[in-house]
This record gives structure tokens, sequence and C-alpha cells, in this order.
């Protein structure tokens, strides 16, 4: 199952947000210098973390497509043996 994107990478973006707004406060920033850094912040985060989604979902899906595949040359194999053992054995 795909991970939602879109909510992981805003959910990133607010921890950014008021992590760097703190940083800026505790240093004693101006309060336009603060939220300037900290929605900088807060995109480049939302952008990297919906990138690095988009990665993981890529590879999760890539394994899952890989999986099926394997099952279905099992199923495949399995049946072409018993339609094998059945026309050695008659």
């Amino acid at each position: 199952m795909p991970l939602n994107t879109r909510t992981i990478a805003v959910s990133v973006a607010v921890i950014c947000f008021f992590g760097l707004s703190f940083v800026g406060w505790v240093s004693e920033l101006s309060p336009f210098v603060c939220w300037k850094r900290a929605m900088i912040g807060a995109v480049i985060a939302y952008i990297a973390a919906a990138c690095a989604v988009k990665a993981i979902n890529a590879i999760l899906i890539s394994a899952m497509i890989t999986k099926q595949m394997d099952q279905q040359k099992e199923k495949e194999s399995d049946g072409t043996k018993s339609k094998d053992s059945r026309m050695s054995i008659g």
C-alpha cells in the first residue's frame, strides 16, 4: 500500500516550521526574520519529504510487483509439474 505523500510532507513541513521558529526566537531575531527563515525551511522540508516519500513508494511498489510476479511463476511451475507427473504416471 503506497504511503500518502501530501500528508507526510505537510507534517514534516509543519514540524520544521515550528522548530526553525523556535530556534529563531531563542536567538532573539525579529519576528519577520524568524517567519521568513522558518517558511523557507518549511518549503524546503516539504519538497524534500515529498521526494523521499515518492522514492519510498516507488521502491515499495516495485517490491510488490516483483513479489506478485514470483508468486505467479511459482503457481505456473507448480501447475506444469503436476501435469507432467500425471502424464508420466498414466
